[in-house]
């Protein structure tokens, strides 16, 4: 019975650490991503698309009708401004992973967007963070 007390206690000891990081993520990339990792824009470019113009918000925000911002990428079928990502494998993980390149194009929106795209992108995040602690 002891020993099934410890487990107990050492998971809900866990699983509060985790909500703990994950409130702490939350915070960081709503106040701080963009002056840690600064949006950096190029010339036109091909590539992916981030920020208002990849989902989830370019389904809520209409592009002004400028190139949109894009991670370079050869591959990429978009041609817009460059926009660096926050590593140089962004554009091929995003093309794997459609929830990560939501989220990746959301913090994108926290780094350069504007007023209005940064309040819609830190709801998703903080939806999608909330999601997570919810388990």
């Amino acid at each position: 019975m002891k020993a099934s007390g410890a487990v107990t206690a050492a998971r809900a000891a866990r699983i509060e650490l985790i909500g703990e990081i994950l409130r702490a993520v939350e915070e960081f990339l709503i106040h701080a991503v963009k002056y840690v990792f600064p949006a950096l824009r190029g010339e036109t470019t091909r590539g992916v698309p981030t920020a208002y113009a990849a989902p989830p918000l370019n389904a809520q925000i209409v592009g002004s009708g400028d190139p949109p911002p894009v991670w370079p990428d050869p591959e990429g079928e978009v041609r817009g401004v460059g926009f660096e990502p926050l590593c140089k494998s962004v554009p091929r993980a995003a093309r794997k992973d459609p929830v990560l390149y939501e989220l990746l194009a959301l913090v994108d929106a926290l780094r350069d967007g504007r007023a209005r795209e940064r309040r819609i992108a830190e709801r998703e995040l903080s939806a999608r963070v909330r999601k997570l602690l919810r388990g």
